[in-house]
């Protein structure tokens, strides 16, 4: 159902808000210009006129739903990298970054899924979401190179390879939504896991 027009909220946002519903539960493939045109209340025009095409969209919504706002700063300069960089000790740290990495997930993870489920048939989202993944290991490289520096003889390439698996998008959909764990309890056997591979003596 078409949500009701509010000239209040700019029609980028609306057409992101509308786009997320649609990828998200319609498939990509199957969503058109003119069905987000209609969810969002606004005319195909004004979609066009703000993105140019579908894959503009999806990857507006990428940014968006990774970063939680629209301000151009990229991951590696968030604050909670930062403040994961700068714990001393390494179990905080981690408690830090898996925070704040559910957090990411919780926005973006059912968006990834749909971007996963569309790239075997189009290349240009199978870029997307080749790149996607590329910047979300090089952010858990960047992580796992500053714990390495709190933690003797940690295997970097090791940690990030646990990582990529315990925070992956299919992992928290898995376990927060059909499995019903609580965000907690996701955070926690996140930590310990990574804690345990990076051999973190408490």
């Amino acid at each position: 159902m078409a949500t009701a027009p509010d000239d209040s909220i700019p029609a980028r946002r609306k057409i992101l808000v509308a786009a997320r519903t649609l990828f998200t539960t319609a498939g990509y493939a199957s969503t058109t210009i003119k069905a987000i045109a209609v969810e969002a209340g606004v005319a195909v025009q004004t979609v066009y006129f703000v993105f140019g095409n579908k894959r503009s969209i999806l990857a507006a919504l990428l940014d968006v739903s990774i970063a939680g706002d629209d301000e151009p700063v990229p991951t590696l300069e968030r604050q909670w990298v930062a403040d994961a960089v700068a714990a001393r000790d390494p179990m905080e740290q981690l408690r830090i970054q898996v925070h704040a990495s559910r957090q990411v997930l919780d926005r973006v993870g059912p968006v990834l899924l749909a971007v996963r489920a569309a790239a075997g048939a189009d290349a240009e989202v199978a870029q997307l979401w080749a790149t996607t993944c590329a910047h979300h290991e090089t952010v858990l490289r960047h992580l796992m190179t500053a714990l390495a520096g709190k933690v003797e003889a940690l295997d970097v390439e090791r940690c990030v390879d646990i990582g990529l698996v315990l925070l992956a998008p299919e992992s928290h959909d898995l376990l927060l939504n059909e499995r019903s764990w609580s965000a907690t309890d996701y955070e926690q056997w996140v930590v310990e896991s990574l804690a345990a591979t990076a051999d973190i003596r408490r």
